[in-house]
């Protein structure tokens, strides 16, 4: 994700419990890698945090995933197979983001 104000592209997943957020290079890279599971996830992921907006969806304050929510949510702390999943279920989002908006990714 770039730094300052840059266009961001993220995929948000709205679980049961919470809604989870993973921040990818690009949209193309996404769909490219759905397209093709043989691109390696750090083609398409820009940070591998998974982030919670504690319900307040893809727009919340963004901190990062507890090992216990990941559990509860996903079955696993995997965070490749559950980032892998919130790639292939979740809804691209593209928006303009300040990096005091996300301080948890620098």
């Amino acid at each position: 994700m770039p730094r300052g104000n840059g266009p961001a592209s993220k995929v948000h997943f709205k679980g049961t419990t919470d809604d989870y957020i993973v921040f990818v290079e690009s949209p193309e890279e996404l769909e490219n890698w759905k397209k093709d599971k043989s691109i390696p996830l750090v083609q398409v992921v820009d940070s591998f945090k998974i982030l919670v907006s504690h319900k307040h969806g893809a727009q919340g304050e963004l901190d990062t995933a507890s090992k216990s929510s990941l559990e509860n949510e996903f079955g696993t702390t995997n965070e490749d197979d559950i980032v892998k999943k919130i790639l292939q279920e979740g809804q691209l989002q593209t928006s303009t983001v300040s990096s005091a908006a996300c301080p948890t990714l620098i």
